[in-house]
């Protein structure tokens, strides 16, 4: 170790010298000095002697007896000298230590740098795939071929001849004869009042007739109700023989809406197809949509059926012949729909909250009214002025009444609770709303023109319709069941 061992030992081995002074006879041993921990270290190691290279063990070690030897102060820290000497080891130890600190600051300077590079890069390339997709979609929801409609759901979009003469003629006759009679149309004898509203309550409720049933529709006797389920099954139910008279089937998709067209029981479904039924016995099946159908609406003449989809698209279809014969593209997906009660317009609600109003004759939008929100369902009133709708989703609760000489909404009507659907009455002055918190009835007087509510029930409903002369309402349920109100 270069110093003075603290505990000495030798190798016995190493060399032996016999001493006789003539009193006893020693021996000493002859060899090189180690330092105990040393030289067990190199042994353990090594296995031999440093010096001599002779094999060795622990057991050959020899302890040496010595007096203890005081090592002398480091030199170091005991002048002037050589505390400078080191303070400067330390000062250059922390330079350097600072040195690579930087270099390793530098480095993930630029791995940073590099890394934000990359990332700006890629938000670049997803916006701008984000931007070719919606173009894409865009050009597909506007894309339009001639050719024979599609047979299922998958269509794409046909270019129609547009309305017969025919049908265009019908449509002018419906309005110049309903507009002439309507603002001098009279309350019928027998309608029901204020008062009569306020007392209705459920007398009678079917059991789940459908499953998954969204809406339902009422014939002009008011006593059958045309629905449908989930599974692709519909039927016609008889109110007042409690009864399924006949039972329909669309396939395997979902009924989304259903309605009456004279005699014939109108059929929607989530593939994309329109089904109508007569007597029980399916008489055409049309797909016009690439996409679900969501809603259905009839012309007042009875001879014109339209349908809205996902596809952004409104269909409208000759019934005399079973046959689409012009097809409208929007720009968003729609939601629900409804004819003027003269006949010459109609209107669609989308996905944006826009509620867009056409020309039937030839297919202009004319009018548009920016709601809240997703339409949820709308309804014309018989009095050819208003318009009513409902707004989707979490915290919608009020029903809008929008003039349509004005285009502004003139009443906001709050209902407490989601609506799902509305149904005005003949005389334009009841409207009954579906909520999941009940069926509510509000008023309109005009003669004192004020707004009132003569009746909140607390059965929970999705759709509703008004029975004959208003003296019921039916209200369907979430479990797909029909329950009949009506004064005790």
């Amino acid at each position: 170790s270069g110093e003075a061992p603290q505990v000495p030992v030798a190798n016995r081995k190493s060399g032996k010298r016999s001493i006789d002074n003539g009193q006893s006879n020693r021996l000493i041993l002859i060899g090189t000095v180690f330092e105990k921990r040393l030289i067990e270290a190199y042994v353990s190691e090594h296995g031999k002697d440093p010096v001599t290279n002779e094999e060795l063990t622990n057991d050959d070690l020899v302890e040496l007896k010595s007096t203890r030897i005081v090592r002398p102060r480091p030199p170091t820290l005991t002048s002037i000298p050589s505390l400078l000497s080191v303070f400067q080891s330390e000062w250059d130890a922390l330079a350097h230590e600072i040195f690579n600190l930087r270099q390793q600051l530098l480095q993930t300077r630029q791995e940073l740098s590099t890394a934000l590079y990359q990332n700006d890069a890629a938000v670049r390339v997803v916006a701008r795939l984000s931007r070719e997709r919606d173009e894409a979609r865009e050009a597909l929801s506007t894309f339009s071929i001639t050719g024979a409609t599609a047979t299922s759901g998958d269509a794409m979009q046909v270019d129609y001849p547009g309305l017969s003469e025919a049908l265009v003629a019908k449509v002018e006759a419906t309005q110049e004869k309903l507009s002439k009679t309507r603002r001098k149309r009279t309350v019928p004898d027998g309608w029901v009042d204020s008062e009569s509203l306020g007392t209705f309550s459920p007398i009678e409720k079917s059991n789940p007739l459908f499953d998954g049933s969204r809406k339902f529709s009422l014939d002009a006797s008011g006593d059958l109700a045309l629905l449908g389920g989930n599974d692709g099954l519909a039927g016609v139910y008889s109110i007042s023989q409690r009864t399924l008279l006949h039972k329909l089937n669309v396939g395997s998709y979902a009924v989304t809406d259903a309605l009456w067209a004279s005699n014939q029981a109108v059929l929607a479904t989530s593939g994309g197809t329109v089904s109508v039924f007569e007597d029980g016995v399916e008489v055409a099946t049309v797909s016009a949509h690439a996409g679900e159908v969501t809603a259905l609406a009839i012309h007042p003449s009875g001879e014109i059926l339209a349908s809205i989809g996902e596809d952004k698209s409104l269909v409208f279809y000759d019934l005399t012949s079973n046959t689409p014969v012009k097809q409208v593209q929007t720009s968003s997906a729609l939601t629900a729909a409804a004819f003027h009660p003269d006949g010459h317009l109609f209107a669609a609600g989308g996905t944006d909250g826009q509620i867009k109003v056409f020309d039937v004759k030839s297919g202009v939008n004319v009018a548009n009214f920016e709601a809240e929100g997703p339409i949820q369902d709308m309804e014309f009133s018989e009095n050819g002025t208003w318009l009513a709708s409902a707004v989707g989703g979490p915290g919608s609760s009020a029903v809008s009444i929008w003039d349509l000489r004005k285009s502004t909404e003139i009443k906001s009507i709050q209902v407490g609770s989601p609506v799902v659907g509305m149904k005005w009455d003949y005389t334009g002055q009841f409207l009954a709303i579906a909520s999941s918190g009940g069926v509510i009835v509000w008023e309109y007087s005009k003669a004192s023109k004020v707004w009132s509510e003569p009746l909140r029930s607390g059965i929970p409903a999705i759709s509703v319709a008004w029975g004959v002369r208003a003296k019921s309402i039916v209200a369907l349920d979430g479990d797909g069941a029909l329950t009949v109100l009506s004064p005790q």
